[in-house]
């Protein structure tokens, strides 16, 4: 079963548009983007996520030495387009072990970042203090993009948050110690511009950080 559309704030049930509603509905959240139900990591399904955001799909490219494609989810529906994007990588951690990153870019309160950073949302900026230098640089579609900690989030994970084409980018990276590869200058592309070269995405197994963050 590929499953049903649940609410990309807290993974609850959704109610689709109907009579009474024009949007998709969760009960505690209200209106909301549903985040579609995720499917094994393969470059078709990451085709149809690119096909349908409107918004960017990030990836590391090319990705980090071992790593893989191992998960993409979408918030939006089929009027809508795709709101939101996750992209999950997995591969070796900079100070052994495995490490996971998720990379997410999404519109304004829609709320899938800041659940996989595990914090309130649906936006970062009441947890990022711009007033301090960056603490992390990328390079986003070529554009330098700096990214400042996201505080208040669970001592597993090491989240960072900026933007990027005028839009939220989030990273998190678990275990904490993988944050470190936000000091290695990663660079980004939008998988929308990306052509033909993600036919040769490697892609491992199915990340369950991107299932239940």
């Amino acid at each position: 079963m590929r499953g049903e559309p649940s609410c990309p704030k807290c993974g609850g049930r959704v109610r689709a548009p109907g009579l009474f509603a024009d949007s998709w509905q969760c009960d505690v959240h209200g209106t909301v983007h549903p985040l579609q139900p995720v499917i094994p990591p393969s470059v078709e399904a990451l085709q149809v996520v690119v096909h349908r955001a409107q918004v960017p799909v990030w990836m590391p490219w090319p990705l980090p030495v071992g790593w893989l494609f191992t998960g993409v989810a979408c918030a939006g529906d089929d009027r809508s387009g795709g709101r939101a994007t996750a992209v999950a990588c997995s591969g070796p951690a900079p100070l052994g072990g495995i490490g996971e990153l998720v990379l997410v870019a999404e519109e304004l309160g829609v709320g899938l970042g800041a659940r996989y950073a595990g914090i309130d949302g649906p936006d970062p900026g009441p947890y990022l203090n711009v007033e301090q230098p960056p603490q992390a640089k990328l390079l986003a579609a070529g554009r330098p993009t700096p990214m400042w900690h996201v505080a208040g989030t669970p001592d597993d994970r090491a989240v960072f948050a900026g933007e990027a084409r005028g839009l939220w980018l989030w990273a998190v990276a678990w275990p904490e110690q993988s944050g470190l590869l936000m000091y290695d200058e990663l660079v980004l592309t939008d998988l929308r511009d990306a052509g033909a070269e993600t036919d040769l995405l490697p892609c491992g197994a199915l990340s369950p950080r991107i299932l239940s963050p």
